[in-house]
This record gives C-alpha cells, sequence and structure tokens, in this order.
C-alpha cells in the first residue's frame, strides 16, 4: 500500500472476511460520530481529524483524534484518553481489554455496538474538552 490509499482502500485488503465487515462497521461508526474525515496514518491504522500538539518540553507533532487500527491479535481502538477502571461503560461493553488509552476487541460480535457508540462518542467530546486544539 502506498501513502495514497485510502480507509476505504485498506478495509479491502482485510482478508479474514469477518474481520473486514467489523472494521468497515467501526469505519463507518467513527465517521458518523465524530463527522470527521479520515485518513491512514500508517499501514493498517485508520485516524479521523488530525491535531498538532507540542508538549512543555519543545517536542512537538500531529496525530490523529480517534481512530482504530487492525492488528494481527485483535481491532485496536484508539477512543479512551484517560481510562477509569471503574468506567460504566467499559463494564457493561463485554469482552474487551484495556491499555494504555486503548480499547482492544477480538471481534465485534463480542461487544454491545450500541455502548461502543457511545464510547466513540465520549471519545468525540472528551478529545475536546482535554486536548488544545491548534489546527
Amino acid at each position: 500500500m502506498t501513502e495514497q490509499t485510502t480507509p476505504e482502500e485498506f478495509l479491502t485488503t482485510i482478508e479474514d472476511e469477518t474481520r473486514r465487515a467489523d472494521c468497515t462497521k467501526i469505519h463507518q461508526m467513527m465517521s458518523t460520530i465524530s463527522g470527521w474525515e479520515a485518513k491512514m496514518w500508517g499501514p493498517c491504522l485508520i485516524g479521523y481529524s488530525s491535531y498538532k500538539y507540542k508538549y512543555p518540553s519543545g517536542h512537538s507533532g500531529e496525530t490523529f483524534r480517534i481512530g482504530f487500527a487492525n492488528r494481527k491479535a485483535q481491532i485496536t481502538l484508539h477512543v479512551l484518553w484517560y481510562p477509569d477502571k471503574k468506567d460504566p461503560l467499559l463494564a457493561q461493553l463485554g469482552k474487551h481489554k484495556v491499555g494504555k488509552g486503548c480499547l482492544y476487541i477480538k471481534r465485534l460480535s463480542d461487544v454491545d455496538e450500541s455502548i461502543l457508540e457511545a464510547i466513540i462518542s465520549r471519545a468525540v467530546t472528551e478529545f475536546g474538552n482535554r486536548h488544545e486544539v491548534t489546527e
């Protein structure tokens, strides 16, 4: 794949039919809920919108606001800005794991899609509340 690959083109390359359908649905959810444009941020990561950041140390860069990646073992969703182990939404989600800022699921059928949509919606809202966006 080249840097010019669109998210839609990338999704068609996912070999496993179930995983392809799951990733396509997550892409639709994130696009619809956020209203943000999607683009590839590497070979398997779809990110929505972007923002520039600068740390007090002087390090700066640009990254996406929310996104997801199709990884070998699971789908990684970048939607947990400050995860709370007692998060009521995560408690209702279904089978998942949580990492530093990420939510990991094996398949969409393992989780409650309406709860996942609520988590994505919260991530969109929280992003603006927790990050100074300098576009």
